[in-house]
């Protein structure tokens, strides 16, 4: 009986994954049709891809190549069209996935202050205001190691979170990550909201859109990320995986996600025959060091690429830092993105702003769900935890490294 159950539960998992694995018919295209870059892009991803030319939606964004835009614009000149597209199509349920091109903007302002609330504001400002004060003067008193003080500054911090609020701090976000809720009704724009298709499978059941971007440093290295993926396809990814993490133990948020890359070492050297090769120190891999690199999972050099990596064609992975796609078209930025773009690799991830640590999918489950045969984009929305926020996957969303595995 035990037996039984096993293999109708390896069934059901093994069915599901089959049964909702992304199509090119579940794609809908988004391209700037000022920019003959973004047109050009898009029409050869549908022809590569056999993507139906009619899921490309022309949108006009204005003829300079702009990473932002503002919140009113992105709801007058992006998302409403976007979502009037879907639900025009009778069938609008069958696109799962959206794909930005070179051309579309990359980063959504923030909203204004919300309507109404200004005498609450000015209540919890003065409170605030009350409380620093408080906190100074136990300074003075040599007191800011007491527990007055630190419940006076658990306080303080929940005030400024209500200020913030209000006034619409940390409401920016990358323009995909908000697509990604286009088709919900109104929700709250503060920091983030839950990624419902994390950890799930029923991703029919939620109104969630996976997006993913063709982008880059030059319309050339974004057009050419789908040629490297549909080859690497052919076999199967192949290489040297390289994998940094920082000697951090310990039950914290840094702990977990310096094991998960120690756990993603273990994952790679059970599920594939590459070589991994590990840094295990505050050290980075050195310049030159990591030739034929096909996977690289790492931290932490702020906005600052350490130029160690030889990538294969398919070449994937990402480092685990704030800011690194902030100026992904940049061709002498120093930012990860950017410049992993420029050295070869086919796919990578990274945040327009501060993201905070807890936003990453975590290395293990990313690439597990790689290794089970997903493409970038659903190993993506399976493990990251938020939309609304400041991440932003770049590369062919059909990707599949491990294809044949």
């Amino acid at each position: 009986m035990a037996l039984r159950i096993f293999a109708i539960f390896l069934f059901v998992v093994l069915y599901s994954v089959i049964g909702y694995a992304l199509e090119p018919a579940e794609i809908l295209v988004i391209a700037n049709k000022d920019i003959t870059e973004s047109e050009r892009i898009a029409q050869c991803y549908c022809q590569k891809r056999q993507v139906p030319n009619e899921n490309i939606l022309y949108l006009s964004l204005g003829p300079q190549l702009c990473d932002f835009i503002s919140r009113a614009e992105y709801e007058k000149c992006l998302a409403e069209p976007v979502r009037n597209e879907l639900l025009a199509r009778e069938n609008s349920g069958g696109i799962r996935c959206l794909l930005t091109i070179y051309g579309v903007p990359i980063k959504v302002g923030k909203r204004g202050q919300l309507p109404g609330l200004q005498d609450k504001l000015n209540q919890l400002q003065e409170l605030a205001g009350r409380e620093k004060n408080a906190m100074e003067q136990l300074k003075q008193n040599s007191l800011s190691e007491s527990a007055v003080y630190q419940q006076r500054s658990h306080r303080l911090a929940q005030l400024q979170q209500n200020i913030d609020r209000i006034t619409g701090q940390e409401t920016d976000a990358s323009v995909d990550s908000e697509l990604s809720m286009v088709l919900f009704g109104p929700y709250e724009l503060y920091r983030w909201q839950p990624n419902m298709l994390k950890n799930s499978v029923e991703e029919t059941a939620f109104r969630t859109l996976m997006v993913c971007r063709l982008d880059g440093p030059s319309p050339a290295i974004a057009e050419g990320l789908i040629d490297k993926a549909m080859a690497t396809e052919q076999t199967v990814l192949k290489g040297i995986a390289y994998i940094d993490s920082r000697g951090k133990v310990g039950k914290d948020l840094y702990g977990r996600y310096d094991q998960s890359l120690r756990d993603l070492t273990l994952l790679i050297r059970l599920r594939t025959d590459m070589q991994v090769e590990q840094e295990q120190t505050e050290q980075l891999f050195a310049p030159g060091t990591c030739p034929q690199t096909a996977i690289y999972c790492g931290w932490y050099s702020l906005r600052k690429y350490v130029d160690a990596f030889d990538f294969v064609d398919g070449a994937i992975g990402y480092h685990i830092s704030s800011f690194e796609a902030m100026d992904l078209r940049d061709p002498n930025s120093s930012q990860w993105c950017p410049a992993m773009l420029r050295d070869g690799i086919t796919a990578t991830l990274g945040a327009v702003a501060e993201p905070y640590l807890h936003s990453f999918p975590k290395p293990k489950d990313f690439f597990l769900q790689l290794l089970d045969g997903a493409c970038v984009v659903e190993a993506y929305y399976h493990t990251k935890p938020f939309n609304s926020w400041r991440l932003i996957l770049i590369g062919d969303p059909l990707y599949r490294p491990f294809k044949k595995n």
